[in-house]
C-alpha cells in the first residue's frame, strides 16, 4: 500500500507542475486510470488457486466367488453280497473211519448195524469244517462171508447211511473202498474131531469087507482116518476179520450237505 501512495503523490507533483489544477474530468479519468492498477495489486494479492485434489482411488473389492453348487448324484441301490455257499462235500470225497467194535464171519451176521467214527475233522474245498472228528457214521453188514477154500478170501461189505453229529443226524450215500481187515482160521473144533472119528469108522468097516481080516481093518482103519482129516480140513472156515480200531474207508457217492 505505502508504495501506491508514493505513485499517487509523484503524480499529482507532476500534474501541478504541467497547469496547475486539472478540471473535475481529470480527476475522474486520474482515478479511473488508477483504477485498474489498484485492481491489478488487488488481483495479485489473491492467494493462489487451490489445485483440485484428486479423490483418492478406489481399491477394486474383489468379490468372493459364488458358493459351488455341489450335485449329489442319486444313490444307486447297493446289491447285498452273495452269501456264502453252505459248508459240504462233494462226490468223491474220501473219509477215513475207525471201527467201532469187532467184527468177524464166525460171528456177526448179514443185516446186523454197525458203527464207526471220524478219526479227523472232514472239511471242504474252502477249510471248512463239515463232518467233525469223532462223529459217528451208522450202517450195516450188507454182505459177510469166510474164505470158501484155504487161502481164499472172505466178504465183508459195509455199507454207511447215516452220520451223528452236533446233536444232529443226517443222510450220507457212501461205498466202502477199503477196510482193514485181515484172514483167520478157526483151527480144528469138536465138530471137526467128530468128522475125523467118523471118518475112522468108516475106514474100518471099509478095510474088514476089503481085507476080510485083521490086516484089512488096521489099512482100512489108517485110510479112514486120512480121509476124516481131509474132511476136516475141507471145512475149516477162514474168517475174515475187521478188529475194533481198524480203519474203514469210505467215498462218498453222492455230495453231502447238513442242510
Amino acid at each position: 500500500m505505502s508504495t501506491r501512495i508514493h505513485l499517487v503523490a509523484l503524480a499529482g507533483f507532476a500534474l501541478a507542475a504541467c497547469g496547475g489544477e486539472q478540471p473535475a474530468d481529470d480527476e475522474t479519468a486520474r482515478d479511473l486510470s488508477l483504477a485498474p492498477a489498484e485492481s491489478v495489486a488487488t488481483l495479485d494479492d489473491q492467494p493462489p488457486a487451490m489445485t483440485p485434489t484428486p479423490p483418492p482411488a478406489q481399491t477394486p473389492t474383489t468379490q468372493a466367488p459364488p458358493p459351488r453348487q455341489t450335485t449329489t448324484p442319486p444313490r444307486q441301490p447297493t446289491t447285498p453280497p452273495a452269501a456264502p455257499a453252505p459248508a459240504g462235500l462233494t462226490e468223491g470225497t474220501t473219509i477215513t473211519l475207525a471201527a467201532s467194535d469187532t467184527l468177524t464171519s464166525r460171528h456177526n451176521k448179514k443185516g446186523e448195524t454197525v458203527t464207526a467214527t471220524t478219526t479227523d475233522d472232514i472239511t471242504d474245498d474252502r477249510g471248512r469244517v463239515v463232518i467233525p472228528a469223532g462223529a459217528l457214521f451208522v450202517g450195516t453188514i450188507s454182505d459177510i462171508a469166510p474164505a470158501e477154500s484155504p487161502g481164499g478170501q472172505g466178504r465183508m461189505v459195509l455199507t454207511f447211511n447215516q452220520v451223528e453229529f452236533g446233536g444232529g443226524r443226517y443222510a450220507v450215500a457212501a461205498r466202502t473202498d477199503s477196510l482193514g481187515s485181515f484172514m483167520k482160521g478157526r483151527g480144528v473144533t469138536a465138530g471137526d474131531a467128530a468128522k475125523v472119528g467118523a471118518g475112522t469108522v468108516v475106514g474100518a468097516v471099509a478095510g474088514r469087507v476089503i481085507g476080510g481080516d485083521k490086516t484089512g481093518t488096521i489099512v482100512g482103519g489108517v485110510v479112514g482116518t486120512a480121509v476124516g482129516v481131509g474132511i476136516a480140513a475141507a471145512t475149516r472156515d477162514i474168517d475174515i476179520i475187521l478188529p475194533a480200531g481198524a480203519p474203514v474207508r469210505l467215498v462218498l457217492t453222492a455230495p453231502f450237505k447238513t442242510d
